[in-house]
């Protein structure tokens, strides 16, 4: 039920996007070719473009509402990346005419007329492309939507692109080239626009790295629960808006009973669910407190192995009962410039150095 007020409320702003940019694109055009600016004309197919982006968005919404089914078992949400990247490569292709005519405006030694209508219908735009923007931010927060968040942020630089267009005309009867380089700016402008939809689209798709204020909050969660010692291997898995999985090892006194440890670990999961709707699947690791060779052979390794690198960590350390085999986890940043061959030659030295010990490291990036 929500998924669907969410895809009628996003259908209705994009809606009200394509009717403004149909008409501040008839509009621009209409001007543009009667006063014969290149530039003007280059921002009415600016607007046509997002015209398309609009329609692309309104049918993501209703696509990415659809509920889950046997082929699409985590639902449809990512539909809303793949119609961003439609709407980037229209774009592209829109951006590359528009260069190629402005480029034979300055050739050609083209000028435009100068009118009151222009600068009126210009001045309009702007006005309209901020309403935009601020109807868009309002909504996007409202329904937690990354396609109209996109949206405002369009509208607001297009706002921008129309002035420079309008500070081109206003130079032109001082520099008659100025509209065919004020035409070439709009046109990179739409350019840059493309590829960052691109970019970001595809990041999403990809799948790209949580919110680190995500990853922190289920870290607190975590480490709040009753028998909880440490957490590591946090891994959060998105396909769309709402439909988030991850899965983390909790660190837990190997003395608890599995009922007790069981019972902290699927209160730890509902409350995530509740506070956070991420799906979270708990893996647990026992530590022996008793162990006293274990702990002071855990703490003298890792004195040793920060030093390595910034924001390395150490977990799952374990000496095998009755031999001398050590066994531990070691993550490693993925920004770290040390190859994790470097890393793993230096610890195991470390542990070899501080007693007759077998050491069994796994290196992993984080």
């Amino acid at each position: 039920m929500q998924a669907l007020r969410s895809k009628n409320k996003g259908a209705v702003i994009c809606a009200v996007g394509v009717a403004c940019n149909l008409l501040l694109c008839a509009g621009k055009i209409a001007v543009g070719l009667i006063f014969g600016s290149v530039s003007v004309t280059a921002d009415g197919f600016n607007n046509l473009s997002d015209c398309g982006s609009g329609l692309v968005a309104l049918i993501a919404f209703f696509i990415a509402a659809k509920p889950a089914d046997k082929e699409h078992p985590y639902g449809h949400h990512r539909a809303e990346y793949v119609a961003a990247m439609i709407t980037g490569f229209f774009v592209l292709l829109l951006a590359v005419g528009l260069l190629r005519e402005a480029i034979e405006t300055l050739v050609q030694h083209k000028t435009p007329a100068l009118s009151w209508l222009v600068f009126l219908v210009l001045g309009i735009s702007i006005a309209v492309k901020f309403c935009m923007c601020a109807l868009y931010r309002v909504y996007a927060r409202r329904l937690d939507s990354s396609t109209l968040k996109a949206a405002a942020t369009d509208s607001f630089c297009d706002g921008f692109a129309t002035l420079a267009v309008i500070i081109g005309a206003l130079v032109c009867p001082y520099l008659p080239s100025a509209d065919g380089w004020a035409g070439i700016l709009v046109s990179l402008f739409i350019v840059w626009q493309g590829v960052k939809i691109i970019t970001e689209a595809s990041s999403r798709l990809l799948g790209q790295a949580p919110e680190p204020a995500l990853a922190e909050r289920i870290r607190d969660m975590s480490l709040a629960t009753d028998g909880v010692l440490g957490v590591h291997d946090l891994q959060i898995y998105t396909y769309g808006k709402g439909v988030s999985f991850a899965t983390i090892h909790t660190e837990m006194d190997a003395s608890l009973s599995m009922l007790d440890a069981h019972t902290a670990i699927d209160a730890l999961e509902a409350r995530v669910k509740k506070e956070t709707g991420v799906v979270l699947t708990v893996h647990i690791d026992p530590v022996d407190l008793t162990n006293r060779e274990e702990s002071a052979l855990k703490l003298k390794v890792w004195e040793e192995a920060r030093e390595l690198a910034e924001g390395l960590e150490l977990h799952d350390f374990r000496l095998i009962p009755n031999t001398n085999r050590v066994e531990f986890d070691v993550g490693v940043p993925y920004n770290c410039k040390r190859t994790d061959e470097e890393i793993y030659d230096e610890l195991v030295a470390i542990v070899k150095q501080l007693g007759d010990y077998e050491p069994a490291v796994n290196i992993e990036r984080e």
